[in-house]
């Protein structure tokens, strides 16, 4: 029991503290503090073309009663075949 104790107190928390000390280490990182010119913390000034809205969708034409066209009739019905029982003759 005392094996299993160490094994779980200790070895399991080393991957817990190897994800602590990389994560620390990732936010003391500091950055380039100087662009390609030479100019300290200077931004492009929005040299990016801004995208363009896109147009409006045109309204799609509506039919029905309300522009004067008919309505459409209704399909003609169809009366299902009924299938006849082959004789069995051998």
């Amino acid at each position: 029991m005392g094996w299993t104790f160490l094994y779980l107190m200790v070895f399991l928390k080393l991957p817990i503290v190897a994800l602590l000390l990389l994560v620390w280490w990732a936010i003391r990182q500091t950055g380039p503090e100087t662009g390609a010119d030479g100019n300290e913390g200077e931004d492009d000034g929005g040299s990016r073309c801004p995208r363009h809205p896109r147009p409006p969708l045109r309204p799609l034409p509506r039919r029905g009663p309300h522009h004067g066209l008919p309505v459409p009739s209704s399909p003609s019905r169809m009366r299902p075949v009924v299938a006849r029982a082959r004789s069995a003759s051998h």
